[in-house]
């Protein structure tokens, strides 16, 4: 993980000691490894690689906006729920998928379907009590139609 936030625009703390420029700080397990300019799209490139399976399921990506910082966690011992993904205001689970589930079906590959199927092709994300308090959750279908109501006005 940290290999990956110097790729992706990690500051080290000497290199921005007297920089004027508003940074986030970037917390790995606690420990404040350097400072970011764009914590947003970093936050995006960090879920988009979780769902695809290029980083860890259990990689948790918390950004709190009012203090600037962004804090990433990696170790064992943290209790994640899972959670359906929704975009674009529609549920990325499909009845095919349930029916794949339920049915035992065989993929391309001769793999029986698992529930970890669907965390590694971005179907159910795993979330920690943390990263659970910065994301919108929708308890049942109704809300999500209540949530796409009001986002078209």
């Amino acid at each position: 993980v940290i290999e990956f936030l110097e790729e992706w625009g990690l500051e080290s703390l000497e290199e921005n000691a007297h920089s004027s420029t508003p940074c986030t700080k970037v917390f790995v397990n606690g420990v404040w490894m350097g400072v970011h300019r764009d914590p947003a799209s970093l936050v995006k490139t960090i879920k988009k690689l979780r769902r695809r399976d290029d980083i860890t399921a259990e990689v948790s990506v918390v950004r709190d906006i009012r203090e600037r910082e962004l804090r990433l966690y990696t170790d064992a011992g943290r209790v994640c729920r899972p959670l359906f993904i929704v975009e674009d205001q529609q549920l990325v689970l499909k009845k095919k998928h349930v029916n794949a589930l339920a049915n035992h079906e065989v993929d391309a590959y001769g793999n029986e379907c698992k529930w970890e199927d669907l965390i590694r092709n971005g179907i159910v994300e795993l979330l920690d009590a943390e990263e659970e308090e910065t994301v919108m959750i929708c308890m049942s279908p109704e809300d999500l139609e209540v949530s796409r109501r009001q986002s078209e006005g």
